[in-house]
């Protein structure tokens, strides 16, 4: 008898059907070849933001069978810390290589739920004033804060534009577009526009407005800071920002329930159930299994799929782009740079985006003395740089400072660390962006289930993509469906009654319907040859 039955949770139909699974597997499941074989109800796979918020669901729905199957050695994901440099005491500080930000501050319409997890487990964050900026070049400093000025009048403009697009339902354009035709269009050979855009625009989405939905980009941003604040605030916590779901979980997670350093390694899932292999030889079993897995896990195919995902759920996996956010931290014996500035922009003379925005760690209210900054890489850069051995890197890095600083006898770093994004196996990639042109229905199909395989995360999120709080609403809806799945039963989300399974799009239909190809829009051949 399935585990949950002794809870009361399951009715007769759910339970014979685990049962059965459980006794007979199908052809092609490979679960004779396990080692050992553990039953669950439900499998969460990742112990990061999205699958601890899966779990607290499942939780306060009485579902308290289910097991996390996390890759490392400690959960909290893509919520990544790591000791940087010491102190005046000779202690390292904690520094966050991957989310690092509480965004989305106040009291709008509702309250972030990251900003409530802050508050709740005393999260040591400072505000993070994106006015306090001084601007260089390779000259040293140079004031083009007029610049930044002009694309903060346009981008309220394109703002408004986009949000009319996404209203009316018309047809989608590049970042680039909207914002050429709202009055941004700098020229290629204009490094302080271009570098500009780079902090108002890559440094946020870690892709370019070239390959970025205008629409979505526009409002997965709108809706984050219009409805819960417009502020940012920086973690700095010296336990790690992740602290906020860790101590989180300690009130409804109990240790049997989570495994840590395993790696799964393919997924057999049917109608009846899903059985999940690790690394190791030994296998889970269970009822329904959420995975948690980032866009590039899903994207490298590193994971088998048994039978492989149907065509709709791999093309949507593939649609989208999973982004690299790179900060490289240096600590140096002496801050040489304004201590009162917490931001500074640089314009590269010959190359966009590189090396841009150099952030203080050294300000009042970060680490005061701690002589530490980082500068953030995204895309081409990010991934060229992870390329390269940490001297070669820290050689350009320092050139450039030394550009901007040029009346400074920069000495080298005393410590010196970056991580290598498209390489963490666990993650490759830091967070998803929405590419043009693709619907609000394609992206329904990456939300979609597969069988007894639901899926959440911050890509999983058409909202709030890209955000901590996109994982951890993703997180709760699985959960909660997955729980009223088993107890058979529809659930409320934000009001309405959801029943079963989620709706996915198979055909995806084209923006252009088949009677439109005609020679009157410059389409001479018969649609009959077409087929």
């Amino acid at each position: 008898m399935h585990t949950l039955a002794k809870y009361g949770l399951l009715t007769t139909s759910v339970i014979q059907a685990c049962s059965a699974y459980v006794a007979q597997p199908k052809d092609g499941n490979t679960t004779s070849t396990c080692k050992t074989t553990t039953d669950t109800t439900v499998a969460i796979l990742g112990g990061g933001m999205a699958g601890l918020t899966a779990a607290q669901a499942l939780t306060n729905a009485s579902v308290t069978d289910f097991l996390i199957l996390e890759y490392r050695d400690q959960l909290g994901g893509r919520m990544w810390h790591t000791d940087f440099g010491k102190d005046k005491n000779g202690d390292p500080f904690t520094i966050e290589f991957g989310a690092n930000w509480v965004q989305g501050i106040g009291s709008n319409t509702t309250e972030n739920p990251i900003w409530h997890l802050a508050k709740k487990h005393k999260l040591k964050n400072h505000y993070s004033n994106y006015d306090s900026i001084l601007t260089y070049d390779e000259n040293g400093y140079v004031d083009y804060t007029d610049i930044l000025n002009e694309y903060s009048k346009i981008s309220d403009k394109a703002s408004q534009q986009a949000g009319k697009l996404l209203v009316e339902n018309v047809q989608d354009e590049t970042a680039r577009t909207g914002y050429a035709l709202a009055g941004w269009n700098p020229r290629h050979g204009d490094m302080k526009a271009q570098a500009v855009e780079w902090w108002n625009w890559d440094w946020e989405d870690a892709w370019s407005p070239e390959t970025s939905s205008f629409i979505f980009g526009m409002a997965g941003e709108n809706l984050t800071f219009n409805q819960f604040g417009p502020d940012n605030n920086l973690a700095i916590d010296q336990r790690g920002f992740s602290v906020i779901i860790t101590d989180e979980a300690k009130t409804y997670l109990k240790p049997e329930q989570v495994r840590l350093n395993t790696e799964v390694t393919q997924i057999d899932y049917s109608s009846d159930g899903v059985t999940v292999h690790t690394k190791n030889g030994d296998c889970v079993r269970a009822a329904y299994a959420i995975c948690t897995f980032s866009l590039g896990v899903l994207q490298r195919d590193v994971v088998k799929w048994e039978p492989q995902l149907p065509l709709w759920k791999r093309t949507a996996i593939q649609k989208f782009n999973m982004g690299t956010y790179t900060k490289i931290f240096m600590q140096f014996n002496e801050t040489f740079w304004p201590e009162g500035t917490e931001y500074f922009l640089y314009a590269s003379p010959t190359t966009r985006g590189y090396y841009p925005v150099w952030q203080s760690l050294s300000t009042e209210g970060f680490f005061p003395g701690s002589n530490i900054i980082f500068v953030t890489l995204v895309q081409d850069q990010a991934w060229r740089a992870e390329l390269q051995s940490d001297e070669e890197t820290k050689e350009e890095a320092m050139a450039v400072l030394r550009e901007m600083f040029p009346n400074k006898d920069i000495p080298d770093p005393i410590a010196f660390k970056y991580p290598r994004w498209t390489s963490v196996p666990w993650a490759y990639g830091s967070y998803s962006n929405w590419p043009a042109g693709t619907t609000l229905e394609m992206h329904q199909n990456l939300r979609a289930n597969v069988d007894r395989v639901w899926f959440a995360g911050e890509a999983i999120s058409a909202e709030y993509f890209g955000f901590l709080q996109g994982a951890w609403f993703e997180g709760r809806e699985a959960g909660m469906q997955v729980a009223a799945l088993l107890q058979e039963r529809c659930v409320s989300i934000y009001g309405d009654k959801v029943c079963g399974d989620r709706i996915h799009y198979d055909p995806l239909q084209g923006t252009t319907p088949i009677d439109a190809y005609t020679l009157i829009n410059g389409w001479p051949v018969d649609s009959v040859h077409l087929e």
